[in-house]
């Protein structure tokens, strides 16, 4: 899964001409108060590559993650990174904006039709 991962990060970053991303996907997820934290983009810095930590099992039962969500997961969190890169926006917030770019990303992958053959 870490070398599919990160090559859809690849690909997504060079087709649109940015800086490539780190993806590293850990086993359990860290707990977190009042919900369940599914992925993480920690910017560089200065310090080597941006990183996305997407995670493959849920915190509280240990459950492996559908596709789809961990899917949608990394595609969350590389549109922080291109909010950064592409976009050169200062904060990468939550906005309706940044909902519809992830949900853009997600169709032109046509990862909807992962659903579909279910």
């Amino acid at each position: 899964m870490q070398a599919l991962a990160q090559r859809i990060s690849d690909d997504i970053c060079a087709a649109l001409r940015v800086s490539g991303v780190r993806v590293r996907v850990a086993a359990r997820r860290p707990p977190l108060r009042g919900g369940e934290l599914q992925g993480l983009y920690t910017p560089a810095a200065g310090r080597g590559r941006d990183l996305i930590t997407v995670w493959m099992l849920t915190a509280k039962r240990g459950q492996v993650v559908a596709f789809r969500t961990f899917l949608r997961t990394l595609l969350h969190e590389l549109c922080h990174h291109l909010d950064y890169t592409l976009l050169h926006l200062r904060d990468s917030l939550h906005t309706q904006g940044f909902y519809q770019r992830e949900s853009s990303l997600f169709h032109a992958l046509e990862a909807g039709s992962v659903d579909a053959e279910r």
